[in-house]
């Protein structure tokens, strides 16, 4: 055998031993860190650009049916995440009447012998959660999965006891399906119930390696505050709430962004080590603003695009939409819906801004990912304030630039790769591009966007390398 040989054997032997340590758990399909820190991809290094929905009671208040036509308008849609809560309250039934838990106790789950969903005559509540969970696996669908929302911890409903024998329950349950994410936490302040926060953390990374693990915190906070350098926790995430910027005046909060949500991920994005983040919860589609008195005007879809739009551009991996109607699956017949909702779910799917979130997702994936960062820079001279903010964002060889009102702004060249750009509008409605032309990549190029200026006239300026 000669030295040729046997250097190819060792090189063959070393390929296939390590390979298969590293290949991910569930293949391709699994969700990865990025090797920056910033994003995420699946099992095969493509890019993962998070497109959420929040149902938040699927689980309870849909039926089989329903959770079909839900599911696959989503998919329809290109959502490719569902966040959603196993437990809204300990005393959680599902539309078919069964109970999750025994006495409202969370590490006592009710189960039934069969332990098979596809008998509709002995399925029980978590026998129906695995249906939702596999039907949203035939179409590609992952489930961010709340165990258990903040108010019943805020509450003493749960203790640091009950959190561990309750997450290792789920983690064992779901740790085999590769469409799980883990939303630790539920609308709640990590200092709210902290050693049952990190117990179901800790206890859910134990016995389940392989899935990612967040906090979804309360309303104008992020969930760095507590939990950014816990080993249980793979990325960040914000909610920045449903306030107008003259109604986010609370003394208590540490925070006072309104509506600037991409505050929220620029803080977040300088924090070490680096790691993804997110705006998992932004003002919905038609909830009134401030949430509580019905009579105030309502978030519409150009709103849900400004959150989207700015908090990517500031950052984030991906964006989580929402609608009134649809994240409590409301239907006429409900005696206590909450925020005054207008359309029952049905109708609301098909509400503008669902239809538009898309075009943010295929814009993102559209050019070079991973190389993706932050860059205000580039906004040349004195950037605007509110909504007439611009937020820019590059890659090596592209440079995108949002405005939400359509005013005239100004742009630093020489920022990306090229001698010359190609500039183009791409209208965040529509997804199509319009070509301006191409012009010397140096010096400063004032821009001014389709229409009059006006809240909602939203264009995305592209600039790619010739």
């Amino acid at each position: 055998m000669n030295l040729k040989f046997k250097l190819f054997l060792v090189f063959l032997v070393s390929i296939l031993a390590f390979g298969c340590k590293d290949k991910p758990h569930f293949g391709d399909k699994s969700l990865l860190i990025s090797e920056n820190g910033r994003y995420f991809s699946t099992g095969d290094g493509k890019p993962f650009f998070w497109l959420g929905d929040t149902g938040w009671l699927l689980f309870s208040r849909l039926n089989r049916e329903e959770t079909n036509t839900y599911l696959e308008d989503r998919k329809q849609k290109g959502f490719n995440v569902i966040q959603v809560m196993v437990l809204h309250d300990v005393a959680a039934k599902n539309i078919y009447g069964d109970s999750a838990l025994v006495n409202k106790h969370v590490s006592k789950p009710v189960l039934t012998e069969q332990n098979d969903y596809k008998d509709s005559t002995a399925y029980d509540y978590w026998d129906h959660i695995d249906y939702v969970v596999d039907k949203a696996a035939e179409k590609g669908l992952y489930m961010a999965l709340v165990p258990v929302w903040g108010t019943n911890v805020k509450e003493k409903k749960v203790n640091e006891a009950q959190a561990k024998e309750y997450a290792e329950f789920l983690a064992k349950r779901y740790r085999d399906k590769w469409n799980i994410i883990w939303l630790n936490g539920g609308d709640i302040k990590g200092t709210d119930g902290l050693k049952v926060w990190n117990a179901i953390g800790e206890t859910l990374r134990a016995n389940d390696p392989n899935h990612l693990i967040t906090f979804h915190p309360r309303g104008r906070t992020a969930s760095s505050a507590w939990f950014h350098d816990a080993k249980w926790n793979d990325f960040d995430m914000i909610q920045s709430g449903h306030r107008r910027y003259e109604q986010d005046t609370s003394a208590k909060e540490k925070l006072h962004y309104g509506e600037d949500n991409w505050r929220y991920i620029e803080s977040d994005y300088k924090l070490k080590p680096a790691k993804p983040t997110i705006d998992g919860e932004p003002s919905y589609e038609d909830i009134p603003q401030g949430l509580h008195d019905v009579t105030q005007p309502r978030w519409n879809d150009a709103d849900v695009r400004r959150y989207g739009y700015w908090s990517v551009f500031a950052g984030a991996f991906g964006y989580t939409y929402g609608h009134n109607s649809v994240m409590q699956m409301y239907k006429k017949t409900d005696l206590k819906p909450a925020y005054g909702p207008k359309d029952q779910w049905i109708t609301a799917i098909n509400a503008p801004g669902a239809q538009q979130m898309k075009f943010l997702k295929d814009l993102m994936l559209s050019r070079s990912y991973f190389d993706r960062v932050p860059d205000q820079t580039m906004v040349a001279g004195t950037n605007g304030e509110k909504y007439d903010k611009v937020l820019a964002t590059r890659g090596e060889e592209y440079a995108m630039f949002y405005i939400y009102t359509g005013k005239t702004f100004s742009v630093q060249l020489g920022k990306i790769d090229g001698d010359e750009v190609k500039a183009s509008w791409y209208d965040p409605r529509t997804g199509k591009f319009t070509t301006i032309g191409e012009f010397e990549n140096k010096g400063v190029k004032e821009f001014n966007p389709p229409g009059e200026p006006a809240n909602g006239n939203d264009w995305v300026l592209v600039l790619d390398k010739v």
